[in-house]
């Protein structure tokens, strides 16, 4: 009786919102919150409608990860119909406060290997061929998939000037697909780390596969634990493993580990939230508890601050987000057309997970709730250091 009134509240509450969304019962019953249902949420029992009564993103979120809802539609509209849900359900978009996480080595590895290690199947069904897990960067918004990521990482090797004889690091290298292209269009001898054994082993399979093993080794090593001096360094993707307060120590690395007159790229998901919150309505609450554990987003101030303390000067700062938007929806598509595939592959909860982390991203991308930026800089000094033109032509010239 109780579940039952408080469902009667809801519904009088809602329906002048007029959410396209079909609610069906346990019992049988079904209500319509607007005209024209584009999505129907399947509630599995009484108790499944605390999810509802004071709904976030992690509430309805974990609902779903945990079967007590059931959704039906397509991906864009669930999600939009998620999204306001939450927001006529609360009085706004509050985002909470950032998180800060358990960082060591140990801690770290683990976390890495809890998202990147579901399986290399896994991931091949919805990225792109050379499975690059990072912004795409597309010069028309109908790029094919594969020619945005490599064009993606032509921008990243054309910005720090890769020149031939040059040595790279790449931290955070994924499964190899910049080191390889480094290597084998641009003639540099690179290093490419990762704490992710899956990664590793393949990374390595492809590079010997390529012909390039002279040019190219992969480690399953920490960032902290490199020495050396690097011409160039990248890293793609990996300073949201971070944490907020180890980023002015993780920069001051790089700085050690680059020469003199070297150049450095940050290429990562940023906060949109001036004091570096996380994403509105719950959305940073699924992440953390589902996907990205330990995960951290500063925004991109605190990201040059912490840069500019570390002794690395930002010479060119590129957002990215509309990139990254067009990305994600890529990938959350390849993932609906593949469903049965990866909910037989890695099981009904983590498909449910990577299905609804997936369409979030690209909604949040797209809404301006994420962003991504991608920073080149030198050590800060005096003119010697300083090896790039006075212009930013050279980053677009054909044939760079």
């Amino acid at each position: 009786m109780f579940w039952e009134k408080q469902f009667e509240d809801y519904i009088g509450k809602m329906t002048r919102f007029n959410v396209p969304v079909r609610l069906g019962l346990w019992n049988g019953r079904e209500v319509a919150l607007g005209p024209e249902p584009r999505v129907k949420l399947a509630i599995k029992s009484p108790g499944a409608l605390r999810h509802l009564l004071h709904p976030s993103m992690a509430t309805i979120g974990q609902a779903y990860v945990d079967g007590e809802l059931d959704v039906e539609g397509r991906v864009d509209d669930i999600f939009d119909v998620v999204v306001q849900l939450t927001a006529k359900g609360n009085s706004g978009p509050a985002r909470r406060a950032h998180h800060f996480g358990r960082h060591n080595k140990k801690a770290d590895a683990e976390a890495i290997a809890y998202h990147y290690d579901v399986s290399n199947e896994f991931y091949a069904l919805w990225l792109d061929r050379a499975m690059v897990y990072s912004c795409a960067y597309f010069k028309h918004q109908d790029d094919a998939l594969e020619k945005a990521q490599e064009q993606k990482i032509d921008h990243i090797l054309t910005k720090i000037q890769a020149r031939p004889g040059q040595t790279l690091l790449d931290i955070g290298c994924g499964w190899g697909a910049l080191v390889m292209r480094a290597a084998g269009k641009f003639g540099l001898k690179a290093l490419g780390i990762t704490l992710s054994k899956n990664q590793y082993e393949l990374a390595r399979k492809r590079v010997a596969e390529a012909g390039l093993a002279d040019k190219v080794e992969i480690r399953l090593q920490d960032y902290r634990e490199v020495s050396g001096h690097f011409d160039r360094i990248t890293s793609v993707g990996m300073f949201e493993h971070v944490g907020l307060k180890n980023l002015r120590g993780y920069f001051a690395k790089i700085h050690d580990l680059l020469v003199d007159g070297g150049v450095c790229m940050n290429h990562g998901i940023t906060s949109t939230d001036a004091d570096s919150a996380q994403s509105p309505f719950g959305g940073g609450d699924f992440i953390e508890r589902y996907v990205f554990p330990q995960g951290e987003l500063p925004h991109i101030g605190l990201a040059l601050k912490e840069m500019t303390a570390a002794g690395l000067e930002a010479m060119d700062v590129e957002n990215l987000r509309r990139h990254y938007a067009l990305t994600t929806a890529q990938w959350s598509r390849r993932f609906e057309d593949n469903l049965q595939k990866i909910r037989d592959m890695v099981g009904e909860k983590r498909f449910r997970i990577w299905r609804a982390y997936l369409a979030g991203c690209a909604y949040g991308f797209a809404n301006n709730w994420i962003s991504l930026h991608q920073v080149v800089a030198i050590k800060a000094g005096g003119p010697a250091l300083n090896p790039l033109p006075l212009t930013r032509d050279y980053m677009y010239q054909a044939g760079a």
